[in-house]
C-alpha cells in the first residue's frame, strides 16, 4: 500500500529541535533586556546674577564740632610749706555697755493689780445653716418662724442673681462655660464681705463677684442675742442656650 504523504515533507519530525531553539531565543533576549542600563539625564540650569553697574549710595554730609580743649590741670608750687597742727583735738570716750558675770542687776516687783490687762473677743463666724437667727433679707421681715426667713432669704438671692445676671461679651464669644462656687460673709452690720470665688474661668469669676457684691444691705443674723457674722454660699452656673 503506498502512502499518502512524503516521508521529506513530515514536519513534526524536528518538532524538539526548533522549540529548544526558540526557547534558548527567548532566554536569550529576556536576560539581555534585564541587563540593560538606564541613566537620568542631567539637567542643566543656568544662573543669571544681575549686577547693576551703577550702584549708588547717597552718604549723609556731617560737620564735625569743634569742642575747645580743657584747661590744663594746675601745676604744682616750687615750693611746698608744711604748716603744723596746733589745735588740740579732744578725744571722746566710748564706754561700755556691756556687763559682766559680778554685776548685779535689781530685780523689780511688779505689782499684779498694776497690770492691765485687756480682752481681744474675736468676732465668731457661724454658718447660715445653723445660724440661730438668720440674716433677714429686705422683704422677709413679715415672717414669723426661722425656716420660713431662710427659704425667703435663698429665694432672694436666687432672685438678685437673675436680675443682675449678664454673661460676659469675652466669654461667650470664646465659648467659656461651667458653673462658680462663691462663698462670702454677712458682717455684724448687715454688709456682703470677704468673697470667694472659684470657678473654670477668670472672666466668669469677675461676673459672679459683680453680682454677689451688688447684694443690698440686710438685717445681721444673730447668736446668743448679739449680731454675728455668717458665712454663705451659692453657685452661679453660667450656661449659654
Amino acid at each position: 500500500m503506498r502512502p499518502k504523504k512524503n516521508p521529506n515533507a513530515d514536519i513534526g519530525r524536528n518538532s524538539s529541535l526548533y522549540f529548544m531553539i526558540g526557547l534558548t531565543s527567548v532566554l536569550f533576549v529576556t536576560w539581555q533586556s534585564l541587563e540593560v542600563k538606564t541613566y537620568d539625564k542631567e539637567t542643566q540650569f543656568s544662573d543669571v546674577v544681575h549686577v547693576m553697574d551703577d550702584l549708588k549710595e547717597e552718604v549723609p554730609i556731617t560737620e564735625m564740632v569743634r569742642t575747645t580743649p580743657p584747661p590744663p590741670p594746675p601745676s604744682a608750687p616750687d615750693v611746698i610749706e608744711i604748716v603744723e597742727d596746733v589745735e588740740d583735738i579732744e578725744e571722746t570716750l566710748i564706754e561700755s555697755t556691756e556687763s559682766n558675770q559680778d554685776a548685779y542687776i535689781e530685780d523689780v516687783i511688779v505689782d499684779i493689780d498694776d497690770v492691765n490687762v485687756g480682752e481681744i473677743e474675736e468676732e465668731e463666724i457661724v454658718p447660715f445653716a445653723v445660724i440661730e437667727h438668720v440674716p433677714v433679707f429686705p422683704g422677709c421681715e413679715d415672717l414669723s418662724t426661722e425656716q420660713e426667713r431662710k427659704e425667703c432669704f435663698n429665694q432672694k438671692v436666687q432672685e438678685h442673681v437673675r436680675n443682675t445676671f449678664q454673661y460676659p461679651k469675652t466669654a461667650l464669644e470664646m465659648g467659656i462655660s461651667g458653673k462658680v462656687f462663691v462663698q462670702f460673709v454677712i458682717d455684724s452690720n448687715g454688709r456682703v464681705t470677704n468673697i470667694k470665688q472659684r470657678g473654670p474661668d477668670r472672666l466668669l469669676e469677675e461676673e459672679a463677684i459683680r453680682i454677689i457684691s451688688s447684694l443690698p444691705k440686710v438685717k445681721p443674723g444673730i447668736q446668743r442675742g448679739k449680731p454675728t457674722r455668717v458665712t454663705y454660699a451659692i453657685p452661679i452656673n453660667f450656661k449659654m442656650l
